[in-house]
Parts: C-alpha cells; structure tokens; sequence
C-alpha cells in the first residue's frame, strides 16, 4: 500500500490530468483520498489543480476539520460534500469533482445523462442524474447529493460540474472521464440529428454482462436485481425489467425518483 507521500503524489498527478484535460479552470475542482475512517487527504482550496505539489496536499478527520495544511493551505470549501459521500458509500476511497465542460453543459442545461447510447457506459458508468443547485461551500450541496448516493457512482451537480467517486483514486477520476466521453458523444450525436438508443433487450443483456463481471460500484443494474426485476423501467428508461417505450429525460427521472421511493421503503 502506498505511503501518504505517494498518495499526495498521486493527487498531484491526478490534478495535472483533470487542468490538462480541461476538466477545470483557474482553481475550479477538487479531490480526496480516504486513508482510514478518520483520516482523510485532500486538495486545497484557492489552488489550480494543475500546479500541485505534495506539500499543498491537507489532512482533514471525517467531520472535515483541518488535521493537517502547511503554511497559508486550507482544506478545499466543498470538503463538506466529499465527507457526505464516504460517509454514505463506505465502499468509496476516494472522490473528484471537476468542472468537465460537456458534462457541465448538461447540467446547466439540466439535462441528464440517462440515454443509453454506448456499450461502455451502460456497462461501467451507468446513469449520471442531476443534483438539485446548492450554494458552494454549505451543506446545501451535500444535502442535494445525498439521495443519489446509494445508487449511483456520478452526479451531475446542477449549474456547477461532476461529481466522482469510486474505491480508489484512479478509479474515481476515470469514472470522470467517463461522464465527460460520454456527455461529449451525446452532445454531438444530439447535432447530427439524435443518438440511436439501444432498446430494452440490449440494454438487459449489457445489464447481464455487468453482473457476470462483478463489476464494483452502484449502477440501474444493481436496482434492478434489489428490485426483483420490477422497476418499472429504469433510469434507462429500460432496463433489463424495463418499460415497452422510451422515456425522455423528464419521465427518466420520474422513474428514478419512484425507483428510490421503493427501495427506501424496502430498507425501512
């Protein structure tokens, strides 16, 4: 397992790939690290991503007090919303939020990423929903992302960015690779006249793959084997139990939020 040092390396690279990529400007984004219940690694705020060296690297307790910032670093404004997510997804190390500028558009557009367009994303990423707007900083975030956290491993962050996360840092940045391919792909396709989604068959035996994979993290697939093959579409709009017609992204939604609705009260 790698020392702290070679984690806050690894942050630094990951920074320089996030800025190098677009996927932040100025001192936009943020990531962290979990080394153990009560410790946790993180970028500080004020700091473009892309300039980082080990030494600005914070260490923070699962509340988000500051354990550790040399000279004038503080720990990053939104650690309170990467402290809901491990928190929530005991099974997360670490997460990354970016400003991806395709996957961005849709949520300032509050568009969804729900279409069902690529083997890849129906595979590994699933749907990225939408968190309702908060204010940067406060609990507002953390409290819109919060519902989404059980089932899914992105979110789209309403009239702001993404957000990733996943067991290990390169997985957590890959899967924002990933929400940002896809929103691109999508985007375009939209321009040559609309995506050709896959049906409900094709969508049930990707479904199937991924199970057969034991892929780790959330994902509609996963909800639909909670649900014992009766979700009534899902945020597919077809799942491997799925509906006979396409859903736009309005009544992808409301399927999502009536899927939730169901497995909450199961949990209760």
């Amino acid at each position: 397992m790698a020392n702290e040092y070679e984690i806050k390396k690894q942050i630094c690279d990951i920074g320089k790939r996030i800025y190098n990529r677009n996927m932040v400007a100025a001192n936009d984004g943020n990531i962290s690290v979990k080394l153990n219940d009560h410790e946790f690694l993180c970028t500080p705020t004020g700091v473009s991503k892309g300039f980082m060296t080990p030494e600005y690297i914070c260490k923070v307790d699962e509340n988000g007090n500051c354990l550790q910032a040399n000279g004038n670093f503080r720990p990053s404004s939104e650690i309170k919303m990467h402290m809901r997510v491990y928190k929530l997804r005991p099974d997360v190390g670490s997460v990354v939020h970016a400003h991806p500028t395709f996957a961005t558009s849709f949520a300032i557009a509050g568009i969804p990423l729900t279409q069902p367009i690529m083997p890849e994303a129906v595979i590994a990423l699933g749907c990225v929903p939408i968190a309702e707007y908060g204010t940067p900083s406060t609990d507002e975030i953390p409290d819109a992302v919060e519902k989404y956290l059980p089932y899914y491993d992105a979110v789209l962050l309403e009239n702001h960015g993404a957000l990733s996360y996943a067991g290990d840092l390169l997985s957590a940045y890959l899967k924002m690779e990933s929400v940002e391919f896809y929103a691109e792909l999508l985007y375009k396709s939209r321009m040559l006249g609309g995506p050709k989604e896959f049906d409900k068959d094709q969508i049930a035996k990707l479904y199937e793959i991924r199970r057969k994979m034991g892929l780790p993290g959330k994902h509609p697939a996963n909800l639909c084997a909670e649900l014992g093959g009766k979700c009534d579409g899902g945020c597919h709009g077809a799942c491997s139990c799925g509906a006979d017609k396409k859903e736009d992204a309005a009544d992808v939604e409301k399927i999502v939020a009536e899927v939730t609705k169901k497995i909450l009260e199961q949990m209760r």
